[in-house]
Order: C-alpha cells, then structure tokens, then sequence
C-alpha cells in the first residue's frame, strides 16, 4: 500500500460559487452607470467645447466636442455686446434676496407647523400643499394684478416678491419635516434653563438645521437664477431689468441666431449654479437625507 503524506499547510480557501456570480452584476452596473454619467454629461461638455468654437467651426465639427480653433472674444462679445454684465448683476439681486426672504419666512413656518398643535392643520397643510401642482400660467393673470397694484412692476422688487411667494411652498415642507426630526428635548431643556419660543428658535432649533438651510437655499438659487417665465412679464417695459435667462434672446434675431455667443452665454448663466453646488454638496445631501426621514 501506497503511502500518501499529508500537507501540513492551510487548505486554499475557494470562494463559493455563488459569492463569485453575484460579482459580476456589479461590474455590469457600474460600466451602465459610468456609460449614463457620459450621455449625461455630453451636452454640458459640448455646449462647453461650442463657446470656444469660431461660426465656422460650430457648423464644420457638428457634434465633436474640441474646437478646431479656441475663441475666447465669445465671452467678451457675450459679456459686453448683450449687456450680460447688467443681466448678471440683476440676477445675483434678485436670486440673492429671493432666497434670503425664503429661508427667513420657511424656516419660521416650518417651525411653528412642526412644533404647534392646532384644529384644521391637516385640512391646511393639504390646501398648502396643492398650490405646488398650479402651473405658472394659471397665476400669471392675478400674480400680474396684484404686482401692478402693489406698484412694483417693471422693478427689480417684482421678481423678488414672486420668486420669493415661489418658494415659499416647497421650503416650508422642508423645514417642517426637518424640524420633527429633532428632539423635544433639547426644547425643553432651553425653556428651563429660562429661554424665550423666539429664543429657542433663533439660538437652538435653527443652527441644528443647518443642513437644510443649505437645501433650500440651493433649491431657491437654482429656480431664482433659471427663472425665466416671471422676469420675462415683469421686465417687458424696461429691457435693462432683465436677468440672464431672458437676456439670453438677445443671440436670437429675427433671421438669424449668433450660436457661439449663445453657448458662451449659456455656459456663463450656469457657471454660477455649478460653484455654489460644489459649496453646499454636502449640505444638500445631509439636509435631503432628514427630510425623507420625517
């Protein structure tokens, strides 16, 4: 009879057959969520690659993303030739007290509907709730009343007024769900050490929700900088009230459409958006995550 020694070494250790398969899909969801990022991206990195291009390389290259030829007098004709200096000013006035006066009126309302018990407050928060499905052009003729008669038309403050009352909906709920979130605790033990509701608001509940006022101000910001539809009825009298949305068609003429002025000032009018993103990022995440909690 054969002898046969045995190995005194650790037994290779084989991974399970199916720890091993359930690998593979993962690599299949990552190459699909890279392939996704890149389709995604492609119109923002082509409209980047079109601001440098000179008329005839934007029609010569078509969809290719380098310019055969760097034009960087598309910003500057952009910049001075369709006033972007003066529409770039009034949107910064306008997006920054719009969200200013958001984040002052939502944070106080969604503190008080997180924190006070009132008969109706279901039936109200519903009715609340229902404005957010009414599409601008129903409200348009009684937003456009009330503007007039408030005095404020063909002025800086309208925008500001209706993109703040634009706001309001969204970043109460917000603020609401946020607030419910934190303790009673921390409430109650600011009352005992003598503190006054307005005290605890300002000096406790509001730098815990630090989270979300950084959400809802990036939500403002971007509807605030992209508005379009309220500057462009408000401004129709004073041309130079525009913001860079409206201010856009100024590269659309009659016959004709200036392309490579029109991407340089696209890529100038979202600029902006992409900065204070990069600022806020985690802040937005933190404050989302909260509110789907509550």
């Amino acid at each position: 009879m054969a002898f046969i020694p045995q190995s005194h070494g650790q037994p290779v250790q084989r991974r399970p057959r199916k720890q091993r398969l359930k690998i593979q899909p993962i690599w299949f969801a990552h190459l699909a969520l890279i392939a996704g990022g890149i389709i995604w991206m492609y119109p923002f990195l082509w409209m980047l690659g079109s601001s440098f291009k000179t008329n005839k390389d934007f029609f010569d290259r078509g969809l290719n993303i380098f310019p055969g030829q760097i034009a960087w007098s598309n910003y500057i004709d952009a910049w001075n030739k369709a006033s972007f200096g003066t529409y770039f000013l009034n949107t910064v006035i306008t997006a920054a007290f719009s969200v200013l006066f958001v984040l002052l009126f939502t944070s106080m309302a969604g503190y008080a509907l997180a924190r006070t018990k009132f008969p109706g407050k279901g039936l109200i928060l519903g009715l609340i709730g229902l404005t957010l499905f009414l599409p601008h052009g129903y409200t348009i003729l009684p937003t456009f009343d009330i503007i007039q008669k408030l005095g404020l038309l063909n002025s800086l403050a309208s925008i500001i007024t209706v993109q703040t009352a634009g706001g309001m909906v969204f970043g109460t709920f917000l603020f609401m769900g946020y607030f419910t979130t934190i303790d009673r605790e921390l409430e109650d033990a600011a009352r005992v050490d003598g503190a006054s509701y307005h005290q605890i608001f300002w000096q406790v509940m509001l730098p815990l929700a630090r989270p979300m006022i950084a959400t809802v101000a990036l939500f403002n910001f971007i509807g605030a900088w992209n508005s379009f539809f309220f500057p462009l009825v408000f401004t129709l009298g004073v041309p130079e009230l525009r913001t860079l949305a409206v201010g856009m068609y100024a590269f659309i003429g009659q016959n004709s459409v200036d392309w490579t002025l029109l991407v340089a000032g696209a890529v100038i009018t979202l600029a902006p958006i992409m900065i204070v993103f990069l600022f806020l990022q985690r802040y937005f995440i933190n404050g989302i995550a909260g509110a789907v909690k509550s």
